[in-house]
């Protein structure tokens, strides 16, 4: 039974749960297609990512942000 961990960055509005529902339709049936897996015995997860829990080149995704809004 494949498992597949989606993470994505949160963002307000948040990930609205017709493109959730639309992203697990997807993965699963790239699994179906291409490891001939049933759709029964895949399960997707999704994590939301605050942005102070992840970061790149050293700065929060928080910092980044702010700093992309203030330079706009």
């Amino acid at each position: 039974m494949p498992i597949v961990t989606v993470q994505l960055a949160r963002r307000d509005p948040s990930t609205p749960p017709e493109q959730k529902a639309e992203l697990i339709a997807g993965v699963t049936a790239v699994l179906v297609q291409t490891l001939g897996k049933r759709p029964g015995d895949v399960v997707v997860l999704i994590e939301e990512l605050d942005p102070d829990d992840w970061g790149q080149g050293g700065e929060t995704a928080t910092e980044l942000r702010r700093r992309r809004a203030a330079a706009e």
